[in-house]
């Protein structure tokens, strides 16, 4: 988890529950069948929306999403460099023993295929077939979140009309209209907080990280196929540089004895 999010957390909470809880009618606020209905009726909607697949998939997105540690554009070059100079050095089935230190799934599969001694236009459209779909699967994700994000307030006007119809229904008690309008916006107060807090900024951060992890693994796939080509280190480097920004790039060598 970036200092970002946790902060951005922190900070909601403090700025939002503070009030909540120290405010008067604070018991207001935990009004269990407004929740309900905006929790459950953006999962149901969300659910009736998408596959059951897709659906199941959303948690694994949230983790990711929040807990995803993007692979340093330096280090990553670093590691390139240095199975260019081993396969050069040594040939390309040397970096067989480098496989299980890789780390990143699709960098391992990348140094299988060349231990396995396919060419490199077999290698780029296997990699590029893989970054496609990892691209299309973190889109569906992204969708499902922004959908959430567009139902959630959708629900709380929802349960609150219901709460304006039921407190309408009790105009002969005038003391029952306070505590009635209250419970009724309740609904729209979590609604709006959901799609506010939650979807909107878990969507923008999918985002991010989909990018992020696209353009490590373009980065990973032009340093494979410059190694399967038999460039130099300094060529794998320069290829790969490419990616990053001028300001950011670094004089490295292989680090490999």
């Amino acid at each position: 988890m970036d200092i970002a999010t946790i902060l951005g957390i922190l900070l909601g909470l403090v700025l939002i529950g503070y009030p909540v809880v120290t405010g008067e009618g604070a018991e207001m606020f935990g009004h269990m069948l407004s929740i309900g209905i905006v929790f459950g009726g953006t999962i149901a909607g969300t659910m009736i929306h998408f596959s059951m697949g897709q659906f199941l998939r959303i948690f694994t997105l949230i983790r990711k999403t929040v807990f995803y540690t993007a692979i340093k554009e330096d280090d990553l070059i670093q590691k390139m460099m240095n199975y260019s100079a081993i396969s050069r050095r040594d040939g390309v089935l040397a970096l067989q023993q480098q496989i299980a230190t890789a780390g990143d799934s699709f960098l391992v599969k990348a140094l299988q295929m060349l231990v396995d001694g396919q060419k490199a236009e077999q290698i780029e459209d296997h990699l590029l077939m893989e970054i496609h779909y990892l691209a299309e699967r973190h889109a569906d994700g992204k969708k499902m979140l922004e959908f959430m994000a567009a139902a959630a307030p959708g629900f709380g006007m929802v349960a609150t009309l219901m709460g304006l119809v039921q407190m309408l229904s009790a105009l002969d008690s005038p003391d029952k209209i306070g505590a009635g309008m209250a419970v009724a916006l309740v609904a729209t107060f979590y609604g709006a907080l959901l799609a506010n807090f939650i979807f909107i900024p878990l969507a923008g951060k999918l985002g991010i990280r989909s990018k992020q992890e696209k353009l490590a693994r373009e980065m990973i796939m032009h340093g494979t196929l410059a190694i399967a080509r038999g460039d130099t280190p300094t060529a794998v480097k320069e290829r790969m540089q490419a990616f990053i920004s001028a300001k950011v790039r670094e004089d490295m060598k292989p680090t490999v004895k």
